[in-house]
């Protein structure tokens, strides 16, 4: 008996066993044919689906015409090679359309490449970086101060289709949504963080440009803002603060000089009290000092001896009280 269950217990374990790994192929399986109807359709709606839209999609009347195209090419050979015959260089890209219909492959270039005439419309497109500045924004701060600021883009086109496709003219586009955007980000901030937050309000600046024209092609490398201009009145008052602000630093500059002479001069005359011929030698110092520049200053000395006898006089009145 306990055989027999043993053998049914090992049965079950096998049976439990080959159905999750049945189960795990097939889902492996699904998944894998999942992924290949993925891929085909990617490959229809990519490479096939270009090919329907440049080819399929010009009809009869449209392959008429370019077999047409074809035709006067030939019949006007070598004339025809001014007109068909192409260059692109190597900073631009040339984006074709044939019926109004973009070419399979992208944008063309650089080097040489054939078009149709009549038929076939070609548009360049320079993706060197582009350089504009943006007119001077009269701009109300957030603490109400009107100023007139002004900044510089530096741009390129990085995807050529897109730049044609999507926007009529791209530069003039972002050349106004920078202009919005100097304003609207401006709006926002006080004076003083407009005079002293330039790197980053222009930062900012860039990652919002940079996001609004990243659906045209188009990739904001640079901002910077040039100049912050203030009414006149404003400059007034904020060169009277700063005139206000530099003198009251002197007068408390000064006053600490004044301070410092006096406790000085204390301790001189602290010093020449307790000595008397410190006096005698501070006057002919003095002296000296006079008589080594060229003036017309004339000097009469005092002996020292006469101070001495003065002071001595005034102090026996005092004692007396005479």
């Amino acid at each position: 008996m306990h055989e027999t269950e043993a053998l049914l217990s090992d049965r079950c374990d096998t049976a439990e066993q080959d159905f999750r790994f049945n189960r795990i192929g097939s889902t492996e399986q699904v998944l894998s044919m999942t992924s290949k109807q993925q891929e085909r359709v990617t490959t229809m709606f990519g490479s096939e689906y270009d090919i329907r839209n440049a080819h399929e999609g010009l009809g009869t009347c449209g392959w008429i015409l370019v077999v047409l195209s074809h035709i006067i090419c030939l019949l006007t050979f070598p004339f025809s090679l001014c007109v068909t015959v192409k260059v692109v260089q190597e900073y631009e890209r040339a984006v074709i359309m044939r019926l109004g219909r973009i070419l399979s492959g992208g944008a063309k270039g650089p080097g040489l490449f054939f078009v149709l005439p009549c038929v076939d419309s070609i548009i360049k497109v320079d993706l060197r970086t582009i350089t504009f500045d943006v007119p001077p924004q009269e701009i109300l701060t957030r603490d109400s101060v009107t100023v007139s600021v002004d900044a510089v883009v530096y741009f390129r086109i990085f995807n050529p289709i897109i730049s044609v496709t999507n926007v009529e003219n791209a530069r003039y586009s972002t050349q106004l949504l920078a202009a919005t955007t100097l304003r609207n980000i401006l709006g926002t901030k006080t004076l003083q963080e407009i005079l002293c937050e330039r790197e980053n309000i222009s930062r900012l600046m860039q990652v919002h440009l940079d996001e609004g024209t990243d659906p045209w092609g188009v990739k904001v490398e640079r901002v910077e803002i040039k100049d912050v201009r203030l009414p006149v009145s404003m400059q007034r008052s904020m060169a009277a603060e700063a005139e206000a602000a530099r003198e009251a630093r002197a007068k408390i500059i000064a006053a600490e000089g004044e301070q410092k002479a006096s406790r000085s001069l204390k301790e001189a005359g602290d010093v020449i009290s307790e000595n008397p011929v410190a006096l005698q030698l501070r006057y002919l110092q003095t002296l000296t000092h006079i008589s080594a520049e060229k003036n017309s200053t004339i000097v009469f000395p005092i002996p020292v001896e006469l101070l001495k006898l003065m002071k001595s006089r005034s102090d026996v009145r005092k004692t007396t009280g005479l």
